[in-house]
């Protein structure tokens, strides 16, 4: 479908510069312009508000295995995340792929998969789908391939997380659900142990080869980003091996000591739904209050991007602007993506329509093409 052309009318809209106010918004050939359209569509009721853009979410796996041993044509799985990111008023998702020694939808063979098949169907789908790699810390043996992997994947966004249980390991103790974990491997579970022992005792080796694998990626020009740093020596540590993202940081002394040196934080929208962290760390809400935050993403919900911003702005901790930037513009300029994330002439056309009452949303365009639309709006759109 190519994109429309028309003004929108009547409607609620968030702009830049004036917040939400009643403004026509014109869209032609997938951008906002200045010009109005012959072909006008009354969105009265309706808020038009800049398109969600999910900076890190893996609540896609679901889609693509919804059942251990029971995996979908991974090309279908795919589709059905753009409907889901789609309904939820995401226009452009990074999809965050393990690639690590937790084998099954976390493991490298399947982490192929997924990169493979997002190529495949992401030229196809309306949403922009960009591929996020999380790169587990100890799996040395792996550091040599993926330079290239991460080429021919054509990804541009790679984090890095440590999931190993460094303190049980360190006592010869076998960490809890062990049996569990290893069967969803497909690993006798005594040899998924000596994996993890094996492991924890290299790692003395990984701070100097994540120094050179990191190296390589910048030259790359991949865009590099830390999961999980709890203090300010952690963050330090990575600034200085080129990843400037601080994703999900686990207390105020690491986003207090990004947010310092000019880095980006990324917390998790769950946290602020929910009012705190599942795993007691430090609430996303207390961050956010104090300007340690440039942007939330789904993490694993794709709802909650959307309630956490407008929970925001209801709780008036944030303004509707600043709380809607955290999920539109703030990503943007951690992406880099200057074309997108705000409702001003010569922008990419991607926005969400929310009922004014309910908030839910109503429509979804990305670059100017209908990726959603449900209910009532869809007759105002074909009059």
């Amino acid at each position: 479908m190519s994109a429309l052309s028309l003004t929108l009318t009547g409607a609620q809209v968030l702009t830049p510069d004036r917040g939400l106010i009643a403004t026509d918004l014109s869209l032609a050939d997938g951008v906002i312009c200045t010009t109005a359209s012959a072909r006008q569509v009354d969105l009265s009721g309706y808020w038009v508000l800049p398109g969600i853009i999910d900076l890190h979410g893996d609540g896609f796996e679901r889609h693509i295995a919804p059942r251990r041993g029971a995996m979908k044509q991974m090309t279908e799985g795919i589709l059905a995340v753009e409907a889901e990111l789609a309904a939820n008023g995401i226009t452009t998702a990074v999809l965050a792929q393990f690639y690590s020694w937790e084998g099954g939808v976390r493991g490298p063979d399947f982490a192929a998969q997924v990169f493979d098949a997002i190529a495949v169907v992401g030229p196809a789908t309306v949403t922009d789908l960009i591929p996020q790699l999380r790169f587990e810390t100890h799996m040395l043996d792996h550091y040599a391939e993926l330079p290239d992997r991460v080429t021919a994947w054509k990804i541009p966004y790679v984090v890095f997380n440590d999931h190993l249980p460094h303190d049980r390991l360190a006592e010869g103790r076998k960490p809890p659900r062990l049996t569990g974990q290893a069967l969803k491997a497909g690993r006798n579970p005594e040899a998924h142990f000596q994996m993890l022992l094996d492991m924890h005792a290299r790692r003395g080796e990984v701070p100097a080869a994540l120094d050179l694998l990191c190296a390589e990626l910048r030259e790359q020009g991949v865009r590099l980003g830390s999961h999980d740093d709890s203090t300010s020596k952690d963050r330090a540590t990575w600034r200085a091996r080129g990843a400037q993202i601080s994703e999900f940081p686990e207390t105020l002394e690491a986003a207090e000591a990004a947010q310092q040196a000019g880095d980006h934080v990324i917390l998790g929208s769950p946290n602020v739904v929910r009012g705190g962290s599942h795993k007691g760390n430090v609430s996303a809400l207390d961050l956010i209050a104090m300007g340690l935050c440039d942007a939330i993403a789904s993490d694993y919900h794709y709802p909650s991007p959307r309630r956490a911003a407008l929970m925001l702005a209801k709780s008036g901790l944030v303004d509707l602007a600043g709380a809607w930037a955290l999920v539109s513009s703030g990503p943007a300029r951690v992406l880099g993506l200057s074309d997108r994330g705000e409702l001003s002439p010569g922008k990419r056309a991607d926005l969400v329509i929310l009922d004014a009452d309910t908030h839910r949303v109503a429509a979804t365009l990305s670059a100017g093409r209908v990726s959603y639309m449900a209910g009532d709006i869809a007759a105002r759109f074909l009059r």
